[in-house]
Parts: structure tokens; C-alpha cells; sequence
């Protein structure tokens, strides 16, 4: 398809449609427009954070919401869980000269009290089924306080694990963010527009393409083509936008030399015409006031080309509130521009329910039933059993109960730690340490056994960089207070007396997430040498793996005699990496992230296209084809993979024909056998190559996946159906097409571990 007829074909139909009767809700906001001041509607326009709440380098002051509340200049508040503020807010709002009710948003990322895996742990579960029923509990929670739009989910493909903020994605695959991108948006807004009082507007975030940042450092320049961002990026945009997303959130970057906040092309031509979007996009914090220092004009202008390409709500910059009355009057825009923005607010709101009772999402009842219930905590337990990736395993792993432990590391009672970044909301401090969650099962000694980091001002920086910057007088707490070698010395004395050592290390939540780019992705330094001393103990060592990122773990893979990467995995985290590790729970998922041998690789992902001199992955250095002088091509774990307790045999891989027309499809089955001793759950993988194109294509693209449960000595037949739109791509002119020709057909249990034959399309 292509976008520029898709444009004329939705130009088409939207003539049609204004000729049809109005709906109820068409008129109520015409009448309400008509009796609206011209500052009421650019107030409506208007976002600001919750008194206190950092967002970006604006932290709004005590009084400042409430003089332009009394003034009806605001259409909605985020950043506050607190029951009570919002209460108060939304009676200023309506006591106003419009009395307009405010929409109150949050960002409830992956989880509001009751914190579950993050996002992009959850993506390793393959499951779009977990992730939508994780969306539905924090939309229950979140409504029961007054919250009723979240910014989330975040879709951003990433490609390089340098950018802190990959922890909130789904991964690098397109296809597999698609399929999760519907989940979030149909588990927090359920299928229709018809909002329950425990059902929340979801914001997908950020449009467009901010994953692809150049050199995975925050906020920088994207530098991609059109061709490219809408196969290798968009499909989950598109996928949130089909699904009925009722908000997106532009995002900071420029694209072809416009920043995403004023693209017209991306906003209307691709997001609103091509992909029928109707509802409304909000900038991200200070997003136009930054659009300044990409040098397009001053805040008046700015605002101005923000308003026209599409963007409604502006989120902390005051740009449209403080400049969009002159450029009207200077002729710059025109109060069309305006009523549209504005109505696309007044929609959601309508939609709602928030005209009809402005308190129906305040609940002290739902919220005493709802919220951080035992159920939930049950429930984010179980989800962070289904995303913990086995990385490696010599036979270590299970772990019998009656095992001496010594657990070690500074990750260990690091409650922060489990639920991760952008938990702004949560009870962190009552989060189920790795200690806490193994000491329930076995007999276990404990010791910290090292800084973070070497570094004293490093580690000072990522404990308390924000306090720092943003909280006067905040007192720090003195670093590195015990020596280093004193701390390793008594985990190794701990592990000598132990018959195995669990060891808990990684990233600490300001070491990833927002602003939080590392150009070593190595495990630090401090906690290395913890690990090199308890290797040279003798005694085998598992290492769990609290981590928001891939990392380059190669000294670990060989020297580590289990790795478990267990992410930052939530409220029941403790208890739930102590289900794997005692065999309670059989690890399943699979990786959707690369992890590079080195830093020098990035950015990395399976997805790649070929080069006119290629290099087997594994190969040796060779002169004059595409490959490191000091490094081989293959990553140290792929796209797709994670190990089990038991083991998985693929085999006969058919298809149902070995030609298929246009019109088609053709059946691509395999049979997938048990070889182990225990039941187990597999994600299987079916990737295609289109040999011969008019443009080059990947050498490998997910079309599709399964996850199956399989007994013990069992063996069971996984079918995939593929039809011309699973072979199609966006051609040179961006038009969506599949082209005749021979496509390689793959299934296996990750993208390096496939079996193939070949399907000819005519």
C-alpha cells in the first residue's frame, strides 16, 4: 500500500463521512466550542506535571497549577498518584470559567503499586497474552486512584543497547513490537472506545523512531530513510495505531532534518492519513521549548509549526499557552488550527465519561480491593517466573533445596533494584530482595561483597545523580564507606563454606532508563573483580543477572557456571527468581534483544542486511570482506535465544506447498520433540528471507511465533500460516508489496538456530 494513496483514498473517505449525521458526542463538543474563549481552548492544549514531579529540568511549583486552574488554562495534570491532589485539582478545574475536567495522566510503564517485570523483560516472554493481562491490572490500579490516561506503552525499536531507555521497549523486531504494542493498547483501553471506570487512555510513545538514536545516546539525532524507518521501526506505531491507541507522544529526536514534535509527514501523512489515527498526540516533556535548540525558530515559531504538523497537547513547555494568541494574531496560524487541537482533547475527555462525572475515576473502594492486592502480587510473581532468560547453564541449574548458598553481591537486598526504572508509583521499598526470595526456600549465608563501582564519583552519580541535581540540600550519603577489598574478603569466606555461591550482580535502576546512556555496557568494573574472586574459590558460582539492557558478558560466559538474567522483575522479584532457580518454575524465555560480544559491534540485531562481501558470523579475521580485525561478526547470544531445563529437537520441517500465489497461503509446519527429563515450555520461531528483491531486504525477518508446552518425551507439530502480507515490505517508492520470487522459509529456536527450505511465490 502505498502512503501517499492512502492519503487520497482517507481524503475520500473523511468527504464521505462529514456528509453523514453528527454523533452525540460531535454535538455536545460543537455546543461546547461555541461557548469556549479563545484562552480556554488554548488552555486545553496545555500540560503540566503534578506539583514537585521532576519532568525533564521543569519541576512545577506549589501554586503554579492552581492560578491557571482558576483560570481554566490547563487541560490535564501528570505525574501524581496521590488521590487527594487530583481530587483537588479537578474541583479548581470545574469551579473555573470554562469548568472543563481535566484528564490526569502518570506514567504506569509496567505496573502502578503492584510493580511487574519491565517492559523489556516482559517482551522476552513472547507473550502478548502476559502483557495484556499485565496492562489490564495497572489500568485497574491506576484508575482507582484518578488516574485515567498512562503514558505507555513505549514501542521504540532498539538496535543499540548504549540507550538506557531500551529497558522500556520491546526489543529490535518490528513484527514481535507489533504484537505486543496491540497487547499493551487492548489491556489498557479494552477493544472499544467506551471507557470502563477501570480502563485508562493508553499514550504510545515516542513517535516516531527514538529508539534508533544515534550512537544509543539519548535524545540525539535519528538518521535513517523513509524505506527503512517503516520496515526496520514503524510497524508497532502502526500496529498500536490499528489496535485503536487513543494518544501517541511525539518524541524528542529530529527526522530528516525536522524534529519529530513538527513533522508533519510522520504525524499526519503517515500516523493520521495513511493509518486513520483519530485521536490526539501530546509532546513529550519540554519537547517544543527544545525544538529551540535544534535551531527552527524561536518558542513562538516553533509552536506554531508544532500545532500545524499535528501535535495537540503541549506537556510542560508553555509554548502554546504563552505564544499561540499572537501567531494568531499576526495571521501565523488560525483559530481552525486551534479548535482542532482542542477538540481532539475534548474527545478523549467525552470518551471518557469525564463530562458526565468528573470523579468517576476516584474510588476509595476499587482502590482498597484493586490496588497492591494479594492477587496482583501473585500475579506479577508469575510473570516475572515467565521472563527470566537462561543464558547459560552447565547442569548447575535447578538448585536442590538442601544446598548450602552464600549469596553475594550488591544486588542482592537491593529492593530498588527489582522493580527497576519508571516504577515512579510503586511501594519499592517493599519490593522481595533476591535474599529475601532465596533465604525463604534455602539455609543461606549473605554478604554485600562489593561496590558498584570503582569509581566513587561514578557510583555517587548513578545512586544519586537525580537527587542531586533536582532536590536542594540533599545530603549524600557517603560512598564506598567499606573498602572494597574487606567486602570481597568476607563474600569469599562465605563462599568457601558454601556449596554454591549465587551471585547478584548488574545494574542498578539509574544505571538504565531515561538519560541513562553508558558507552561501556560491560558489567562494572567493582563487581568484576567480585566475580573473579569468587571464581578462584573453586566453588561453582551462579551468577543472576539484574539487568535493563544486553551486556557484554564474554569473561562471564565462560567462567560463570550458570548465568541467569533475571531483568529488573518487579514487586515479587525475589520470590520469583527463587521459583527458577529451585526448579519451582522451568525458565522459557527468549531473548528479543541482541547481546554483543563488544561495545565496538553496535549497534547490533539479527535483522541485518547482507553486504556485497560477506563473512560467515563465526569466521576469522579475512582481508577485504565485512568483518573486526579483533572481534568475530556473531554476537555472544542471539535474537531469540534462552535456554530451558529440559532440551528441544526440531525436525521436519514441511511445507503444505512447495508454490504459493498472490493470492494465497501456504502452511509451514514442524515437529517439535522433548528430549529432556521435565516438562517445558518453547518459543518457536519462523523467519523468512526474501532471496531476490527490487530493494535489499534482511537476512532474516520474525513473521511469526508460538509458544508451546511440551511433556516430557513428547513430541508436538507447530503450524505457521503465511500469506502475501507476511512476505510484503515497503518497496523504494513505499509502497507495501510482495514480490515474486524465491523466499527462504526458517523455523528453529532462535534466530541463529534455525532449519530452512524454500517457497516460491508467483
Amino acid at each position: 500500500m502505498n502512503v501517499r494513496n492512502i492519503t487520497f483514498a482517507l481524503a475520500a473517505a473523511l468527504s464521505i463521512a462529514a456528509c453523514t449525521p453528527k454523533s452525540g458526542m460531535d454535538k455536545y463538543i460543537d455546543d461546547l466550542l461555541s461557548r469556549m474563549t479563545l484562552e480556554q481552548k488554548i488552555g486545553q492544549l496545555n500540560l503540566h506535571s503534578a506539583p514537585g514531579f521532576i519532568s525533564a529540568e521543569k519541576v512545577t511549583e506549589e501554586d503554579e497549577n492552581a492560578k491557571l486552574l482558576r483560570q481554566g488554562l490547563l487541560g490535564g495534570i501528570y505525574g501524581s498518584g496521590d488521590p487527594e491532589l487530583l481530587r483537588q485539582c479537578q474541583e479548581i478545574a470545574l469551579s473555573s470559567g470554562a469548568g472543563i475536567p481535566l484528564i490526569f495522566g502518570m506514567d504506569v510503564i509496567h505496573g502502578h503499586e503492584t510493580v511487574f517485570p519491565v517492559p523489556l523483560a516482559l517482551s522476552t516472554s513472547w507473550n502478548p497474552e502476559l502483557v495484556e493481562r499485565m496492562a489490564r491490572i495497572s489500568a485497574k490500579e491506576a484508575a482507582a486512584t484518578g488516574i485515567n490516561w498512562v503514558f505507555s506503552p513505549m514501542v521504540d525499536i532498539c538496535r543499540d543497547a548504549r540507550w538506557g531507555r531500551i529497558v522500556e521497549g520491546g526489543g529490535e523486531d518490528p513484527y514481535l513490537g507489533g504484537e505486543l504494542a496491540k497487547a499493551y493498547i487492548h489491556g489498557y483501553q479494552g477493544y472499544d472506545d467506551k471507557y470502563d471506570t477501570d480502563e485508562v487512555l493508553a499514550c504510545v510513545k515516542h513517535y516516531a523512531l527514538y529508539g534508533a538514536a544515534l550512537a544509543g545516546r539519548d535524545y540525539n539525532s535519528v538518521f535513517l530513510s523513509r524505506q527503512e524507518a517503516m520496515n526496520g521501526y514503524m510497524d508497532p506505531y502502526k500496529a498500536a495505531a490499528e489496535a485503536g491507541a487513543a494518544s501517541y507522544m511525539s518524541s524528542f529526536n529530529e527526522f530528516e532534518g525536522i524534529p519529530a514534535s513538527m513533522n508533519e509527514w510522520l504525524m499526519d501523512d503517515v500516523l493520521r492519513k495513511a493509518w486513520g489515527f483519530g485521536g490526539f498526540i501530546v509532546s513529550d516533556a519540554t519537547a517544543i521549548a527544545e525544538e529551540v535548540n535544534h535551531g527552527i525558530g524561536d518558542l513562538q515559531e516553533v509552536s506554531a509549526r508544532s500545532l500545524q504538523a499535528g501535535l495537540d497537547m503541549d506537556m510542560n513547555s508553555d509554548g502554546y499557552i504563552g505564544t499561540l494568541k499572537k501567531s494568531l494574531e499576526k495571521g501565523r496560524i488560525t483559530e481552525a488550527d486551534i479548535d482542532r487541537a482542542c477538540r481532539r482533547i475534548l474527545e478523549a475527555k467525552y470518551k471518557l465519561g469525564l463530562f458526565e462525572d468528573p470523579f468517576r475515576y476516584f474510588s476509595k473502594d476499587r482502590y482498597a480491593a484493586e490496588v497492591y492486592s494479594e492477587e496482583n502480587r501473585a500475579a506479577a510473581r508469575e510473570m516475572a517466573r515467565e521472563c527470566q532468560v537462561l543464558l547459560k547453564n552447565n547442569g548447575i541449574l535447578p538448585l536442590p533445596a538442601s544446598a548450602r548458598v552464600a549469596v553475594v553481591g550488591p544486588l542482592a537486598k537491593n529492593a530498588m533494584a527489582m522493580t527497576g526504572t519508571w516504577a515512579l508509583s510503586s511501594r519499592r521499598n517493599e519490593s522481595i530482595t533476591l535474599w529475601q526470595g532465596i533465604s525463604e526456600v534455602v539455609d543461606a549465608s549473605y554478604a554485600e561483597g562489593s561496590w558498584l563501582f570503582k569509581d566513587a564519583h561514578l557510583e555517587e552519580n548513578v545512586r544519586y545523580g537525580l537527587y542531586k541535581a533536582f532536590v536542594p540540600g540533599f545530603q549524600i550519603p557517603p560512598i564506598h564507606p567499606v573498602s572494597q577489598e574487606a567486602m570481597i574478603a568476607e563474600a569469599v569466606a562465605k563462599a568457601r563454606r558454601s556449596d554454591v555461591v549465587i551471585a547478584c550482580v548488574g545494574e542498578v535502576p539509574n544505571l538504565n532508563g531515561e538519560g541513562s546512556s553508558r558507552v561501556d555496557i560491560s558489567l562494572p568494573d567493582a563487581q568484576q573483580e567480585l566475580l573473579k574472586a569468587l571464581k578462584a574459590t573453586g566453588k561453582p558460582v551462579v551468577m543472576v543477572l539484574v539487568t535493563g539492557r544486553p551486556l557484554t558478558l564474554v569473561w562471564e560466559d565462560k567462567a560463570m557456571d550458570a548465568i541467569l538474567n533475571v531483568w529488573s522483575p518487579g514487586t515479587e522479584g525475589g520470590h520469583a527468581v527463587a521459583d527458577v532457580l529451585f526448579g519451582k518454575a522451568n525458565p522459557s524465555a527468549k531473548l528479543t534483544t541482541t547481546f554483543p560480544r563488544s561495545v565496538g559491534q553496535l549497534p547490533l540485531y539479527y535483522n541485518h542486511k547482507n553486504t556485497g562481501r560477506p563473512h560467515p558470523d563465526t569466521a576469522d579475521y579475512k582481508k577485504f570482506v565485512s568483518c573486526y580485525i579483533d572481534e568475530i561478526n556473531a554476537p555472544l547470544y542471539p535474537f531469540g535465544y534462552g535456554l530451558s531445563y529440559t532440551s528441544f529437537t526440531y525436525s521436519d520441517l514441511r511445507l503444505s506447498a512447495s508454490e504459493m500465489p498472490m493470492d494465497g497461503s501456504v502452511t509451514a509446519s514442524v515437529t517439535v520433540t522433548n528430549t529432556g527429563s521435565c516438562a517445558g515450555d518453547e518459543i518457536v520461531q519462523l523467519y523468512i528471507h526474501d532471496i531476490y528483491a527490487t530493494s535489499t531486504r534482511p537476512v532474516k525477518e520474525l513473521k511469526g511465533f508460538q509458544k508451546v508446552h511440551i511433556a516430557a518425551g513428547q513430541s508436538v507439530q507447530v503450524d505457521f500460516t503465511l500469506t502475501a502480507e507476511d512476505l510484503s515490505f515497503y518497496n523504494h517508492d513505499l509502497e507495501w508489496v510482495c514480490e515474486p520470487g524465491d523466499f527462504e522459509i526458517m523455523i528453529g529456536s532462535s534466530s541463529r538456530d534455525v532449519q530452512g527450505t524454500t517457497l516460491r511465490v508467483q
